[in-house]
C-alpha cells in the first residue's frame, strides 16, 4: 500500500511540474514576442508592405482582441491553450496546428537520429579511451572537450565545406533523401557526443573498480564480457538521466541547423514566425517543443529505473517499516 502511495505521489508531482513548465513557457514566450518591435495587426493584414488603412487596422485589432490591455490578451491566450486551441497564424491565415504538425515530423526525425548517432559516438569513444591506456585516455578526453565546445553553426558550415565543396560526396542542403540527412545529423550529434562522453568516461572507470565487476572477473568472465554486461550498463545511467535535457538541446540546435541546410522543420518555422511577428505560431511551436521535452524526460526516467533498479530503492526503503532490534540478553545476577 505504501509503495502505491509513493508511486501516486510521484506521478502527481510530475504532472504538477509538467503543468508548471508549460505555464512558464507560455508566459515567457507571450511577453518575449510582445517585446519585438512591430504591430501584430500588420502581420494579420500581410505585413508592413500591405499599406493597410487605420480603419482596417482598428477592425483587425478588435476582431482578434489586440485592442485589449496586454494582461487581458495574456489571459485570453492562456484560456485558448488550456483548451488545446493554438490559435490561427497571423501571416499564413491557417490553424497553427496545421502549420506545426507537418514540420514536427521532420524535426523529430532529425533529433532522434542525432541522439542515436551521438550515443554511438560517445559509447565508441568511451570504450576505446578506457581500454587503450593513458595515451588513448588523453586523446579521448581532448576529443570530448573539443567536440562539446563546437558551435552548431560553425560545425555545420565546416561540414558543408569539407563534404560538399571539397569532396562532393554529400549534398549541402536538404534533398528529402537519406543523403541529405547525414550532414545535419552530424552537426547536431558531434557536440552532444562530446558531452555524453565526458559524463560516461568517469562513470565507466568507477564501475570497472566496483565490487560487482571484481566478482565477475573472479568468476572467469572475459574483459569484454565484463564491460559489455556489467560496467557499461552502470556507466550509462548518468548519461541516460540527462537524455531529456540532451533532446531539448537538439531541438533548440535544430533552429540553426535547419536554417543552414534549408531543411523544413520547426526551427525554420519558428524563425520565420519570429521575423513576421506571428505570435500564435511562435507560442505554438514553443509549446509543442515543451510537451515533447516533458514526454522525453518522463520516458528517460522510466528507462533509468529499468536500467538501474536501485533508483527506486530509496523510496522503498523510506516506506518500509523499521525492523525491530533484537533484545539484548540480560546479565545473570550473581
Amino acid at each position: 500500500m505504501s509503495g502505491s502511495r509513493v508511486t501516486i505521489t510521484h506521478v502527481l508531482v510530475t504532472l504538477a511540474g509538467a503543468i508548471g513548465v508549460l505555464w512558464a513557457v507560455a508566459t515567457l514566450t507571450f511577453f518575449a514576442v510582445r517585446l519585438i518591435p512591430g504591430d501584430p495587426a500588420l502581420a494579420l493584414l500581410g505585413g508592413p508592405g500591405s499599406q493597410a488603412s487605420p480603419e482596417a487596422l482598428a477592425l483587425v485589432r478588435a476582431e482578434n482582441g489586440l485592442d485589449q490591455p496586454l494582461f487581458v490578451q495574456y489571459l485570453m491566450q492562456l484560456g485558448k491553450l488550456a483548451t488545446g486551441d493554438l490559435g490561427r497564424s497571423y501571416a499564413l491565415n491557417q490553424d497553427v496546428a496545421q502549420v506545426i504538425l507537418p514540420q514536427l515530423v521532420g524535426t523529430l526525425t532529425l533529433a532522434i537520429l542525432s541522439l542515436a548517432v551521438a550515443w554511438l559516438f560517445s559509447l565508441a569513444i568511451t570504450i576505446w579511451s578506457t581500454r587503450g591506456g593513458r595515451i588513448a585516455a588523453s586523446i579521448g578526453s581532448g576529443l570530448d572537450v573539443v567536440a562539446a565546445a563546437l558551435p552548431h553553426f560553425w560545425l555545420a558550415t565546416s561540414l558543408i565545406i569539407v563534404f560538399s565543396l571539397w569532396l562532393g560526396v554529400l549534398p549541402p542542403i536538404s534533398t528529402g533523401t537519406p543523403a541529405g540527412l547525414v550532414l545535419p545529423v552530424l552537426a547536431l550529434a558531434i557536440p552532444l557526443a562530446g558531452f555524453l562522453s565526458q559524463i560516461m568516461r568517469p562513470a565507466l572507470l568507477t564501475a570497472l573498480e566496483s565490487p560487482f565487476v571484481l566478482s565477475a572477473r573472479a568468476r572467469g568472465e572475459s574483459e569484454g564480457g565484463v564491460r559489455r554486461l556489467h560496467a557499461i550498463r552502470h556507466a550509462a545511467v548518468p548519461a541516460i538521466s540527462l537524455t531529456g535535457w540532451a533532446f531539448g538541446s537538439l531541438i533548440s540546435g535544430a533552429v540553426v541547423v535547419e536554417t543552414i541546410f534549408a531543411r523544413p522543420g520547426l526551427g525554420r518555422t519558428l524563425l520565420n514566425a519570429v521575423t513576421a511577428r506571428d505570435v500564435p505560431v511562435v507560442i505554438g511551436v514553443v509549446m509543442v517543443v515543451a510537451v515533447v521535452y516533458i514526454l522525453v524526460t518522463l520516458a528517460t526516467d522510466v528507462v533509468t529505473r529499468l536500467v538501474d533498479p536501485r533508483q527506486a530503492e530509496p523510496q522503498q526503503a523510506e516506506s518500509r517499516p523499521a525492523e525491530p532490534r533484537p533484545a539484548e540478553p540480560r546479565q545473570a545476577r550473581a
